[in-house]
């Protein structure tokens, strides 16, 4: 018999039982290779197997994806830490048994499903794909189904959780991150993202239903199912009804004479941010022609974050500069965030920062609202809310107009849960916000959305016109009267867990055990909060008034020059973040002082807490 012939060996290789000598490594590959219907994602792991590439299977088959701050998000490709056929449908199945035991009528009201344009060849992996896989398991079960036809931006979803009263939600996106990526990201009833305990809860369900149901690969239900519904046409035109509620100026906005040019970052944004614009009463922004149609390799940028500013914003300021626009906006790929540049007298472009965008949001949502408030509205009902992380403009704005300002963890599923319990008691919230360009206006939506911003940002720009003002001078305006509030934010890439961990843990045991440190180079430390352990030093108890995560690392220092830094990993790529602000009361108006100060302290944070240098961190490029 030919049995060293390499044909043989493979086939041997491959359908005899697996042995590397790691009982939990051997388990894994025949699990995969028993339950894996893609034949691309299949193939990956027997390339692997043939090669004897034990490392690398082990890292994709021994370890399983979290739900982090923006649900489970990964690297498309073969493994169960990664995003793929089988993965979603292990997901989904969890969600179905979580679902089945919280909901007595999951069977009536069903589930949202929703998909961005990314895809990856080599796995034959797509969002579409993944939304059709997560229809299928449930559709086999008798679950209702409302999954849109097509493409739609991430706001959409929970939109619809909370107008077809569906129990949950899940929308197939990994946002801004790499073209590697993608995600499965959860809804609850109340139409926010899922919290602790849902999120571990659904992992344990996940972890009991790891094999595909009979149906689960099925996708040819989506096509033949009556329990299939397509929400697209309806969700569009309420969305954009409602949208209405926060358009002031509709007679101006159809006058102005400013022209805007819009880029949805060769993601899902373009149709909707025209409808938006035309509920508003504006004529449509001008697309940026190389980027209003998907295209999952995002070919024209070098990543596709529009936060990361006028570098990857190139092609759309070149545009407007050859239109006379004057006004760049920008909504990532799945239209949840958005980034603005303003054309400066000068002739340079001025990109602003999530932080000062939400000072220009907080003055006008708050100003249109006094204009525009019924006769028995009053002020100390009023909500707005920022992640911790943010700057505290809103804080400084509601002090001296009397409504009130919260502050959650960082993520926006904490601060839809906080709107929908303020809603559920009278409360009226104008706006929420974090620094990471994430924005919300209005509650008709209970996570960020990129479409509404955009437009409302149009709306205030064209309003500031008639007076002759632009986005930029508005904002000195506003932190004349309510304090400057000079903010940087910034990463390092690391991709060591435990170089991180080591990092957080020296800060906790700085010059002895359990000692946080007292000076950040010569900066003197006033307050320390560590909300990973629960620590808080400016409280009486302690104790940290923010609920404990224990699953990131996140420590605030408030310095006792007015500086506020935290340091903080990241829920969904491998960064270390830092943020630091300087809060100037009214009467401070020396920039230049407040901006060098803020600049030596970032410096003493990297140099003395982060050590790059020493831990191999790789500093963000520019």
């Amino acid at each position: 018999m030919a049995e060293n012939a390499e044909g043989d060996l493979n086939s041997n290789l491959l359908h005899a039982p697996y042995r590397t000598g790691d009982p939990q490594l051997d388990t894994a590959v025949g699990q995969w290779l028993r339950w894996d219907k893609n034949p691309k994602t299949k193939e990956q792991i027997e390339n692997l197997l043939r090669n004897r590439m034990n490392k690398e299977l082990r890292d994709r088959l021994c370890c399983r994806m979290t739900f982090g701050t923006a649900g489970l998000r990964s690297a498309m490709g073969a493994g169960f830490c990664y995003i793929n056929d089988l993965t979603v449908i292990q997901s989904t199945q969890g969600m179905y048994k979580y679902l089945e035991r919280c909901f007595s009528d999951f069977k009536q009201r069903g589930l949202v499903v929703g998909y961005d344009t990314r895809g990856q060849v080599t796995s034959s992996c797509s969002s579409q794909r993944l939304a059709k896989l997560t229809a299928a398991v449930l559709l086999a079960k008798d679950v209702p189904v409302y999954l849109f036809s097509r493409y739609v931006p991430t706001p959409f979803v929970p939109y619809a959780v909370q107008e077809l009263k569906a129990v949950a939600g899940v929308m197939i996106t990994a946002s801004h991150n790499p073209k590697e990526d993608n995600g499965y990201k959860v809804y609850w009833e109340t139409g926010a993202q899922i919290t602790s305990p849902h999120d571990k809860e659904i992992l344990k369900c996940i972890e009991e239903c790891m094999e595909p149901w009979n149906g689960s690969w099925n996708d040819n239900l989506v096509d033949t199912s009556p329990l299939k519904k397509d929400p697209l046409q309806d969700i569009c035109k309420k969305y954009m009804e409602d949208l209405k509620n926060i358009c002031f100026y509709r007679e101006l906005n159809s006058k102005t004479t400013l022209k805007f040019v819009h880029t949805s970052f060769h993601g899902v944004g373009h149709d909707y941010v025209q409808l938006a614009f035309q509920a508003f009463g504006f004529k449509p922004p001008i697309p940026v022609p190389e980027q209003k149609d998907p295209d999952p390799d995002f070919s024209t940028v070098k990543c596709p974050n529009p936060e990361e500013g006028e570098s990857v914003l190139e092609l759309s300021l070149r545009l407007a500069e050859r239109e006379n626009a004057r006004v760049v906006l920008a909504t990532d790929p799945d239209a949840d965030r958005l980034a603005v540049a303003e054309l400066q007298e000068h002739g340079h472009w001025k990109v602003f920062t999530g932080n000062e965008l939400a000072a220009l949001f907080g003055w006008w949502m708050f100003d249109c609202w006094k204009k525009n408030k019924a006769t028995n509205a009053e002020v100390k009902n009023v909500y707005m809310l920022a992640t911790t992380v943010s700057s505290k403009i809103l804080k400084a704005i509601a002090l001296k107009e009397g409504f009130h300002f919260e502050e959650t963890l960082p993520g926006f599923k904490w601060i839809g849960s906080r709107i929908k319990n303020l809603l559920e008691n009278g409360k009226e919230v104008l706006f929420a916000f974090e620094e990471s360009i994430g924005f919300l206006c209005g509650t008709s939506v209970l996570d960020k959305d990129g479409v509404s911003a955009a437009v409302v940002v149009a709306e205030m720009a064209s309003y500031l016109e008639t007076m002759n003002i632009t986005l930029n001078e508005q904002l000195i305006k506003v932190y004349e009267k309510y304090g400057y509030h000079m903010s940087k934010t910034s990463y390092f890439l690391c991709y060591d867990p435990s170089t991180i961990k080591n990092i957080f843990e020296r800060l906790r045991n700085f010059d002895s055990p359990k000692e946080y440190p007292n000076f950040c180079g010569s900066f003197a430390i006033l307050h320390i909060r560590d909300v990973t352990t629960g620590y808080d030093s400016s409280q009486p108890n302690k104790k940290s008034v923010l609920p404990v995560s224990k699953n990131s690392q996140m420590i605030t220092f408030t310095f006792q020059n007015g500086c506020v830094a935290t340091l903080r990993t990241s829920g969904t790529e491998p960064k270390i973040k830092y943020y630091a602000e300087m809060c100037a009361p009214p009467d401070q108006s020396d920039i230049a002082l407040l901006e060098e100060e803020l600049k030596t302290l970032i410096e003493a944070l990297i140099e003395n807490f982060l050590e790059p240098s020493k831990n191999g961190l790789i500093w963000r490029s520019v």
